[in-house]
């Protein structure tokens, strides 16, 4: 578990997210860090590539199924992508961000729940890690996207094509 100073109102940015599990990774040295596609709060989806990058390592997105192999040195990821499903293989070390498709949600029993409330969890202050938390980025200004016109409908396709020659100006 990794406690913050970070008040609720404030963003803790992807970059800073990914530093601070490089710390973490370079602590534990695992051989997969399985993440999340994006985060409800920035809604950014760039933890995974970021620390990847920082690592040094391979790093597959939108993973809905994951099979490491008889060696235990290769993974193979199927993503889906506007194609349809993607195969990439890569060595391990890496980094994969899950897909939804990728796990059906277990639902744990009250004994178990009871047993993981007596299991110790390590708290580690991000101040400890020495990483920067300051926002790097700033949102300057948030709009509305401008009103589109209505459609319009059409008797014919030669009428179609005259609007799309004439008045969109497309052909």
């Amino acid at each position: 578990h990794l406690q913050t100073n970070i008040r609720t109102d404030q963003e803790l940015q992807s970059l800073s997210v990914a530093k601070l599990l490089e710390k973490i990774v370079a602590k534990e040295n695992p051989t997969l860090v399985l993440l999340g596609k994006q985060a409800i709060d920035s809604d950014a989806g760039q933890t995974a590539s970021i620390l990847a990058g920082l690592l040094g390592w391979p790093q597959a997105g939108s993973a809905s199924q994951v099979t490491l192999d008889d060696t235990k040195t290769m993974i193979t990821v199927a993503r889906e992508v506007d194609a349809g499903i993607q195969e990439v293989r890569m060595p391990v070390p890496a980094v994969i961000s899950a897909d939804l498709r990728l796990n059906e949600p277990r639902y744990a029993t009250l004994p178990n729940l009871m047993k993981a409330k007596k299991k110790p969890m390590e708290v580690i202050k991000a101040d400890s890690l020495g990483v920067d938390l300051a926002p790097r980025l700033q949102v300057l200004k948030v709009e509305e996207p401008p009103a589109r016109a209505g459609g319009k409908k059409v008797a014919d396709v030669d009428e179609l094509l005259d609007k799309l020659r004439t008045e969109a100006k497309v052909l």
